[in-house]
């Protein structure tokens, strides 16, 4: 039965995210443009376990800049238990921080429904909120949802092309693939195919976790159309095909496109482009010594675990291709060759730990990005109008890095194809010697080579992506369609006659 709460104006949101810092900052993002989309009448609450509230205040935080643009605007953050795990020390919460050999255990945590469902639910009713934004690793929401009466919103922080990918895959037979490749079946655009070893671990193992069997859904697909709808943080003019194959597909009953939400909120957008300062940093006081697209940016994202060997190599060829270059390394332990930092001087700069993507990716400076293809840092670069290398490692990267080099062609694979093995499981993946990734980049950046021509493929699509999110734009259209079909969905005990 609807609680009283319900008959409030406000309309109350309870999002919940997956533990990663790729997952939780999205949502947080999404989080803050609903809120911020009808300032006053709607509340929205990022769901996290106590150790990941910090990743989504930081997020909060740096909305600020454009925090007199978004009125009264309103997020919190609520928390829930994270379970004990066998092998985790209390307050290793996050895919993000845990180490590499470790990160199985929080994953198998998070999938057992039986473990991580009783405190989401205890959060849920003790909330009693109008509507919940799930997270498509915690599909079960939808049925909390619908006994509650209260409509569900499953959000998905990858694009449709890799989620398409990933539920048609599971229909091929990974055991016959002709000669060691698979080929995407009833995908649009053209034929993309990819080596059994660059596939997830799930479709490796035939362990479908998205399985159809014999034409009867599982219970993921059951419960995805139980919702409300699917929201997807990406845009129509970046994957339009893509986006409406998934929409004839019937995996869902109707699809938000509302991406990308790295961008500010359209009230704000103007302000943020004209108006607001950009937040300083040691990085950014470097880049504002450098000449216009000369740099390379290089970030692998907050899940990617790389070897000491393979950043030596890095360090090797980043200093013989002669290029400038921006470098954030997560690996705390490492440290660069002996002699390095001096022999590459003022040219290079690394950067341990966290640094200010956005801002870097948005710096007249800045002239490629050497990226593993997450689709957060995909959607950043798009927005920035930065050219890409790819060098993907994990999960459904070596997808995505398809959509980039084959269908927008914003960029190059940095290994080029049969130059060595590439595989989602690190001990496959060959060593990128340091010859071949200096001669990667140094052609990349050539004057009026590859980095040219895609960066005025990016551009196209960076103005697409800014027109999807300002006043009246694709995205600004489907998530004010989003609010409405909740508002009416709430009134009507979680179903609405919209289609």
């Amino acid at each position: 039965m609807a609680s009283s709460a319900k008959r409030s104006k406000k309309l109350r949101i309870l999002l919940i995210p997956f533990f990663a810092t790729s997952h939780i900052r999205p949502f947080t993002d999404f989080a803050f443009h609903l809120a911020a989309a009808r300032p006053g009448d709607v509340e929205a609450t990022v769901a996290v376990t106590p150790a990941n509230a910090p990743v989504v205040q930081a997020a909060l935080s740096s909305r600020e800049p454009c925090g007199g643009h978004g009125g009264d605007a309103r997020v919190e953050v609520a928390t829930y238990a994270f379970p004990d795990v066998d092998g985790l020390p209390p307050g290793i919460e996050n895919m993000s921080t845990v180490k590499a050999e470790d990160a199985w255990r929080i994953a198998a945590a998070a999938f057992n429904e039986a473990v991580m469902r009783p405190a989401q639910e205890s959060l849920i009713k003790a909330s009693s909120p109008d509507a919940i934004v799930t997270d498509l690793h915690f599909i079960w929401n939808a049925g909390i949802a619908a006994e509650l009466g209260v409509p569900c919103v499953a959000f998905n922080v990858g694009g449709i092309f890799p989620t398409l990918a990933l539920w048609r895959l599971p229909a091929v037979d990974i055991k016959d693939a002709a000669g060691g490749s698979v080929t995407v079946p009833q995908f649009p655009g053209p034929d993309i195919s990819l080596p059994v070893t660059e596939l997830p671990e799930f479709l490796r193992n035939q362990e479908l976790v998205f399985e159809f069997d014999r034409g009867t859904e599982n219970r993921f697909m059951v419960e995805l159309k139980r919702c409300l709808g699917f929201a997807a943080n990406t845009f129509i003019g970046l994957e339009r095909e893509y986006c409406e194959n998934y929409i004839d597909s019937g995996f869902v009953r109707r699809a938000y496109f509302v991406g990308p939400l790295s961008l500010p909120p359209a009230a704000a957008a103007t302000a943020a482009v004209t108006g607001v300062e950009k937040s300083s940093s040691a990085c950014l006081d470097w880049l504002g010594t450098m000449p216009a697209h000369s740099v390379v940016y290089l970030c692998f994202g907050s899940l990617t675990n790389m070897s000491e060997a393979q950043l030596d190599e890095l360090a090797v060829g980043l200093e013989s291709s002669g290029v400038p270059f921006l470098w954030v390394v997560r690996v705390p332990t490492w440290e660069p060759p002996a002699g390095w930092k001096e022999r590459v001087g003022s040219r290079g700069m690394l950067v341990t730990g966290w640094a200010p993507q956005t801002d870097i990716l948005q710096h007249p400076a800045v002239g490629a990005f050497v990226t593993h293809c997450g689709w957060n840092s995909v959607l950043e670069t798009v927005a920035a109008g930065v050219p890409v290398l790819t060098w993907p490692m994990v999960f459904e990267q070596f997808i995505i890095e398809r959509f980039v080099t084959q269908v927008a062609s914003i960029g190059e694979r940095l290994w080029p194809e049969g130059a060595g093995r590439r595989s989602t499981r690190h001990e496959e993946h060959d060593l990128i010697p340091a010859a071949a990734i200096a001669r990667a980049v140094a052609k990349f950046m050539e004057h009026g080579g590859a980095a040219d021509a895609a960066r005025r493929r990016v551009a196209e699509l960076s103005a697409k992506a800014r027109a999807a999110m300002a006043e009246g734009g694709t995205s600004h259209r489907d998530l004010h369609l989003l609010i409405d079909d909740i508002v009416e969905a709430r009134a009507s005990g979680g179903e609405t006659t919209a289609t």
